[in-house]
């Protein structure tokens, strides 16, 4: 079993990982740690609850960071996922202003369980920032860190060079990848190649259950919203994360030291140096080696996610 915190910002697509993560026969949800990012936190906070009490999760859910380790004004992506941050889809919780417990969860969770817990970080590095600052010693009793994020050696999807996550906290990524833990990143590179059609979305709801067909409905304006950029469906960011925790055979890795660019038009850039080849004395010398993924086997995620989540 793989014990694993979800530390999201729901999120349309957040709701497909966490639904995911809810019904692998291998996983321990342990909790769930919110943060800013697709919405404001109290929203995040918001909609995790209301998406673990649909999805029958019992690990709690705790509020983490509502703004970036250096804060600057936020554009939420309302336009992708809705003015409530699932797809204007109703809820029945209230969004209130949240005590911010995640980072406290996180440390005393890797505390509890030293070499076990696999840390799943689909929005802003933020809460995982500020639990390595308190707690350094946390890097070596952490299993592994799995994040979505970056584009490596391609276009971002927020600006031409970043990818929403990395550009929305890019300090807190740097932190991350630059801490004594293995980290292993799920980029654009990979998450471009997972496309659902909406055929496929909706057999699955066909399939599914209820809650399947909660994050079909809260999915239409997503979808359309890919569909309308060219897309043939939409793109499964953070659940093809999430496939890797269970399935890494699926996913091409390459090794090296990984800096993030934090200002200017690169901001939220991610870099990597390949290990075994030579260059000239750098910011990335004395720097972790980290794993990104260049490519994947995106027929065989959607078919993990299809078989973990589209059945009653």
């Amino acid at each position: 079993m793989h014990k694993v915190i979800f530390d999201t910002d729901p999120g349309v697509d957040d709701a497909l990982a966490l639904l995911y993560l809810a019904r692998h026969p291998d996983i321990d949800l342990l909790g769930v740690t919110a943060v800013f990012g697709n919405a404001p936190l109290e929203m995040t906070f918001r909609n995790a609850r209301v998406l673990t009490r649909a999805f029958g999760v019992t690990a709690p859910v705790h509020a983490g960071a509502a703004e970036a380790l250096v804060p600057v004004p936020e554009d939420f992506p309302w336009h992708i996922h809705g003015n409530n941050g699932l797809g204007n889809l109703p809820v029945d919780d209230v969004a209130d202003i949240p005590n911010s417990t995640a980072v406290r969860f996180l440390i005393d969770t890797i505390r509890a369980h030293p070499g076990e817990v696999r840390v799943l970080a689909v929005g802003r590095m933020t809460n995982l920032a500020l639990a390595l600052t308190e707690a350094p010693e946390i890097a070596g009793l952490v299993k592994d860190v799995v994040l979505m994020g970056g584009a490596f050696g391609t276009h971002g999807n927020i600006s031409p060079a970043a990818e929403a996550n990395i550009f929305g906290d890019p300090l807190a990524a740097d932190i991350v990848f630059g801490a004594d833990w293995t980290v292993t990143a799920i980029p654009l590179n990979v998450t471009r190649r997972t496309v659902m059609t909406r055929e496929a979305l909706a057999e699955l709801c066909r399939t599914g259950d209820e809650a399947m067909r909660m994050v079909g409905a809260l999915s239409q304006d997503y979808i359309s919203f890919y569909e309308g950029n060219g897309e043939a469906g939409m793109l499964v960011h953070d659940c093809t994360a999430g496939v890797f925790l269970t399935d890494p055979d699926l996913f091409d890795l390459q090794t090296g030291s990984v800096r993030v660019c934090d200002h200017g038009p690169f901001r939220g850039q991610t870099l990597q140096k390949p290990d075994g080849v030579g260059f000239a004395p750098s910011g990335w010398d004395g720097r972790p080696t980290q794993r990104v993924a260049l490519d994947g086997n995106g027929a065989a995620i959607l078919d993990r996610i299809a078989r973990a989540c589209g059945r009653a």
